[in-house]
């Protein structure tokens, strides 16, 4: 792996949003100079290579990597077919949040969904459903997305306001399935362990009794080496319980 091909990987992982000169410098370890060089030999290598569909473009300040312009009619299909019409559930992810947190950059919409949402953000916006609203203000002047008016006529929407409200989804649902369901069913659980428990406490005891009228009844038997046997035999048999109750036995 070389700085070049690092290079090529950041470029692609940071998607629309592109990337500065001094972020490069910094996570490639590379003196800025020398990654602009690097920029160079890459673009180079895009345009001299007729099997490569890729090119880098310089905005502002910031480098993306991009398709080369003569496969816009190619991608301008794709976004109009009809195979292409049902958007798949990264995208529907993405396209909630963008909704619901609008304005909001591509890196929050990762941080909320975990995973990378720049090939979902780029469908969504091929799709017109949400479009650029400005730009953050600060270091890197990351893009902001929000929903366009093409959004609300497809979802039948006058304004944001009509959005489903998420807290009233929340309580439906947990009138659907009450919280303390399993909770309930642990505690019978629980009360099903604890009566088997006293049951068999019950029983050592009574065993416990009868070897001592055993004692009192018949002095032969006072032997402490059987005494101390069955003794033993009862603290074994107080052992398993335990572990049985607990879940523990070993099968």
């Amino acid at each position: 792996m070389n700085k070049k091909s690092e290079l090529e990987a950041l470029l692609f992982v940071v998607g629309d949003e592109g990337i500065g000169l001094d972020e490069l410098s910094f996570l490639l370890s590379t003196k800025t100079a020398a990654v602009y060089d690097l920029i160079q030999e890459l673009q180079k290598d895009y345009q001299e290579n007729t099997a490569s569909a890729l090119n880098i473009l310089e905005v502002g300040n910031h480098f993306v990597l991009t398709t080369k312009r003569e496969f816009a009619p190619l991608l301008k299909k794709y976004a109009q077919s009809p195979l292409a019409n049902r958007l798949s559930q990264a995208a529907l992810e993405t396209l909630a949040i963008i909704a619901y947190k609008q304005p909001i950059t591509r890196i929050e919409v990762d941080e909320i969904r975990g995973v990378q949402s720049s090939g979902s953000v780029q469908k969504l916006v091929a799709r017109q459903l949400v479009e650029e609203k400005g730009r953050v203000d600060g270091p890197g002047r990351a893009i902001l997305y929000g929903t366009t008016t093409y959004f609300m006529d497809y979802f039948g929407l006058k304004g944001l306001e009509e959005l489903p409200d998420i807290q009233s989804m929340e309580s439906e649902l947990e009138e659907e399935l009450p919280l303390d369901l399993f909770f309930d069913r642990y505690q019978e659980e629980l009360a099903d362990a604890q009566v088997a428990s006293n049951v068999y406490q019950e029983q050592q005891a009574q065993k416990k009794s009868e070897i001592e009228e055993l004692k009192r009844d018949d002095p032969s038997r006072n032997d402490e080496a059987i005494l101390t046997e069955s003794l033993a035999e009862i603290e074994d048999d107080e052992l398993t319980g335990f572990t049985s109750l607990s879940g523990n036995e070993e099968k």
